[in-house]
């Protein structure tokens, strides 16, 4: 089998080409993706070539994290059937050429427990998956407190904010600079920050990815007031101590979501809780990739940019 995949064959030289695929397993899935999402965090690294070392780093190599397709062909150990509506979050079945993420291709070939069963009202909106799960994990775990403030309200600033209603918290305040993107609210509240007189938040969560920012934010928490890093930073973040121990802040670090986070994320969307609706605001055939991406990574008014690849198989 061979398919078509995004490339990036060095920073900012991207192409359409057509790859070979590995041979499918007993326990793995042939996925047609209709739609992947393109990420303007850790893909935009790759694309620009800032992103740090990393697992796997290295060009040529396949982006994507954030794919949606349908079963079209399951190996018996598999768990899952040919017709299933899937959601994928990358793949590694490009032989020499690295998959990182791996999901931007028509064909993809993965394990039936990576291939998570998705519902099919939802359309391109389901490749928010990934992110829905991303504000989910950032709010797991025994010792994390809600956000009462979340800088930065991109795709990922918006899905944290809604989670965080959908699961009962008070609705947060959400920081934003550039006006383009102050609008599209819901049920919470929008503002620049040098609007924002408050210093005793108790958790910040920043998906903004600035590195520089959090002398800012630990001067706006209370004392015991934890900072929250859920973005991706290429330069090292660092803070200036002093302010930092006179609150006794706390700094925690949200990594790579797990599957239950999934899950959850799955199960706020099904019961109505959690709304993935306007968050997707371009689309492109996956045949003019090239300026998808360069529209998703330089134009400010592209909260998210689907691809669609169901003329591509």
């Amino acid at each position: 089998m061979d398919t078509l995949a995004v490339v990036l064959e060095a920073p900012e030289v991207l192409a359409l080409s057509r790859l070979d695929l590995s041979p499918r397993g007993d326990d793995e899935v042939v996925v047609a993706v209709d739609w992947s999402g393109i990420s303007t965090g850790t893909e935009r690294l790759l694309w620009s070539g800032k992103m740090p070392p990393f697992p796997g780093m290295g060009y040529p190599l396949v982006p994507g994290y954030e794919s949606v397709g349908r079963v079209v062909e399951a190996g018996a150990g598999s768990a899952r059937q040919v017709g299933e509506h899937v959601f994928v979050p990358g793949a590694r079945c490009f032989g020499p050429v690295r998959g990182l993420f791996g999901g931007a291709a028509a064909r993809l070939v993965v394990a039936g427990a990576r291939a998570h069963p998705v519902g099919e009202g939802l359309e391109d909106q389901a490749v928010l998956f990934a992110l829905a799960a991303t504000a989910c994990h950032a709010m797991a775990g025994p010792y994390a407190t809600p956000p009462d403030l979340i800088v930065g309200h991109g795709v990922l600033g918006r899905l944290l904010a809604r989670a965080a209603i959908a699961l009962g918290h008070p609705a947060p305040l959400v920081w934003e600079t550039n006006p383009a993107r102050a609008s599209g609210a819901s049920g919470y509240e929008v503002c620049d920050p040098a609007a924002d007189p408050r210093r005793d938040y108790r958790a910040i969560y920043d998906v903004s990815g600035d590195a520089g920012l959090l002398d800012t934010l630990i001067a706006r928490l209370a004392p015991g007031g934890e900072v929250v890093l859920a973005g991706f930073y290429s330069e090292r973040p660092s803070f200036a101590f002093p302010a930092a121990f006179m609150r006794e802040a706390r700094l925690r670090i949200a990594a790579e979501w797990q599957p239950a986070d999934l899950v959850q994320a799955r199960s706020l969307v099904e019961r109505g809780k959690l709304s993935l609706a306007d968050l997707v605001s371009h689309r492109s055939s996956a045949r003019d990739a090239q300026t998808a991406y360069r529209t998703a990574f330089t134009d400010p008014s592209c909260l998210k940019m689907v691809l669609d690849w169901r003329s591509c198989a």
